[in-house]
């Protein structure tokens, strides 16, 4: 089972006891995964689904708060070995119960739900997990990158979702896709909220474990890259170094270098793999600092440079 299938599955398996916050999950469930038909002069009702939590969810509720005549039945589709669909069909007239779930306003479906309807923080709630039980997905956290995502095929359900959640602080996005358009969030941490406030407890927790486990182990990762990197400065450094040492000890000989250069030079190539800030011990004439020795290091890289670009050995160097 996916980890958003583990959401929806949570999610359906939540008590609700007042009927406002009941019937604004419906609202949802039913404007967003409804299809109208007309029967004898009459509106039916069939809502589809491929997730069978989610069909169970909607018979429990319209028979909790509703008197209206319900059933599941089970579609298989056989192309592509793709999942069943579960619909649940409301075979008699529902005007009264979409009229109630704010569907229907003066005979008409109507594009988005009342906001003012909605008013009431726990019908928001209710509502957002009613749009995430009919059309939502969310990422597996330990696989792939964060993504939450509800879809919709009109613009103006789109938008009023993204309102919706951005009363909660959480500025989702709104993107056109698949002929329709996705109210979506990224950011690891909103889409922890937007499990919480949708009431996802488990899902919420689990998700930031797994979350703080990638993010130690990333910058786990991020510290021993920039430690090998540094690592590879500094072989590369020395590397450089000792063979401009070379390239002058060929060319003239380090005994024609300044007391100070031969020996820092004679020092590197002793100790080849050491950083510049254990040089400094090795010198004879006294320990001296990195800075020091990075010096009298680059005198001899430009001095090196100097004669391979045709240069002569000054006269005097300091």
């Amino acid at each position: 089972m996916s980890f958003a299938s583990d959401v929806k599955k949570e999610l359906t398996m939540l008590e609700i006891t007042k009927a406002p916050n009941a019937k604004a999950e419906l609202s949802a469930l039913l404007r967003m995964n409804g299809a109208l038909g007309l029967n004898n002069m009459q509106w039916t009702l069939n809502v589809q689904t491929e997730n069978a939590a989610t069909a169970r969810r909607i018979l429990t509720l319209l028979q909790q708060f509703y008197d209206v005549e319900s059933e599941i039945s089970v579609r298989r589709q056989m192309k592509l070995k793709k999942n069943n669909v579960y619909i649940v069909r409301i075979n008699q007239d529902v005007s009264e119960l979409l009229n109630d779930l704010h569907i229907f306003e003066s005979g008409e479906i109507t594009a988005t739900v009342s906001e003012d309807w909605l008013a009431d923080e726990g019908m928001i709630r209710s509502y957002l997990r009613g749009a995430f039980l009919a059309a939502g997905s969310v990422n597996n956290p330990e696989t792939s990158r964060y993504h939450l995502e509800i879809y919709s095929l009109y613009i103006e359900q789109a938008e009023q979702l993204a309102r919706l959640i951005d009363k909660f602080g959480m500025k989702p996005k709104v993107v056109e896709r698949r002929s329709g358009y996705i109210v979506y969030l990224k950011e690891s941490e909103k889409i922890v909220d937007l499990l919480n406030l949708m009431g996802a407890t488990v899902a919420m927790l689990k998700f930031e474990d797994i979350r703080i486990m990638r993010d130690m182990r990333n910058s786990v990762n991020r510290l021993v890259n920039a430690e090998n990197a540094n690592i590879d400065k500094t072989v590369s450094a020395s590397q450089k170094q000792v063979q401009d040492i070379e390239f002058l000890d060929e060319e003239i000989g380090l005994d024609r270098l300044p007391i100070k250069l031969r020996e820092i030079a004679e020092i590197r190539l002793a100790h080849r793999d050491d950083p510049l800030s254990e040089l400094g011990q090795y010198v004879h004439s006294g320990q001296i600092t990195k800075s020091g020795v990075n010096h009298r290091l680059r005198k001899i890289s430009e001095l090196a440079e100097s004669f391979r670009n045709g240069g002569q050995l000054p006269k005097t160097i300091k």
